[in-house]
C-alpha cells in the first residue's frame, strides 16, 4: 500500500515513468546535440580541407568535443536508470513521484544543455575551421591562422562548458531521492 499524505499519494504506479522519460530524453537530447555539432564542425573540416589539406588533422577539435555531449547523456541517463527502482516483493511502489520529477528535471537539464552546446560548437567549429583554412592556405599569414585556431579553441571550451554546466546540474538533482519505503 502505498502512502497518502493529505490526499497526495507519494508514491504512485506512474511514478517511474517520469524517471525513465528522464532518463531517455537526455539520451535523445545528448545525442542529437553531438551529432549536430559533429556534423556542423565536420562540414567545415571537409570545406577545409580543399583549400589546406595539411590542417585537417589539426582542426578536428571541434568534432571530439561535439562527440564528448554524447557521453554527457550517456553518463547521466545511466545514473537516473539505476535509480528508477522496481516495485516490492508485494507489488507497491517505492519509486516515488518526486524522484520521477526529479530525475525528469535532471534529464531534460542535461540533454537540453548537450543540445545547445552540440549547436553552438557544430556552429564555431564551422566557421573557425573554414576561416583557419582560408588564412593558412595562402602561406604568408600563418601568425594570424594561429591566433584565429586558439581564438577558436577558447570559444569551444565555453561552449562545452554550456554542457559541463547541465551535466552537474542534472548529477546534483539525481542524488536526491525520497521513498515510500
Amino acid at each position: 500500500m502505498t502512502e497518502v499524505v493529505a490526499g497526495f499519494e507519494g508514491c504512485p504506479s506512474w511514478a517511474p515513468a517520469f524517471g525513465y522519460l528522464g532518463a531517455s530524453s537526455c539520451m535523445i537530447l545528448a545525442s542529437w546535440g553531438s551529432a549536430w555539432g559533429t556534423w556542423r564542425a565536420g562540414l567545415g573540416v571537409c570545406h577545409m580541407g580543399i583549400d589546406h589539406p595539411a590542417g585537417i588533422i589539426k582542426n578536428i577539435v571541434p568534432i571530439v568535443m561535439a562527440g564528448v555531449l554524447g557521453i554527457y547523456g550517456l553518463i547521466v541517463s545511466v545514473i537516473i536508470i539505476q535509480a528508477v527502482t522496481p516495485p516490492n516483493s508485494d507489488h507497491t511502489n517505492v519509486y516515488s513521484s518526486f524522484n520521477g520529477y526529479t530525475h525528469f528535471a535532471a534529464g531534460l537539464c542535461c540533454g537540453l544543455s548537450c543540445l545547445a552546446a552540440g549547436g553552438t560548437i557544430g556552429i564555431l567549429g564551422d566557421a573557425g575551421v573554414r576561416a583557419f583554412g582560408v588564412k593558412a592556405s595562402n602561406g604568408r599569414n600563418v601568425e594570424g591562422a594561429n591566433k584565429l585556431y586558439v581564438g577558436m579553441l577558447i570559444m569551444l571550451i565555453f561552449s562545452e562548458a554550456l554542457a559541463l554546466y547541465g551535466l552537474i546540474v542534472a548529477l546534483i538533482l539525481s542524488q536526491h531521492s525520497y521513498s515510500c519505503e
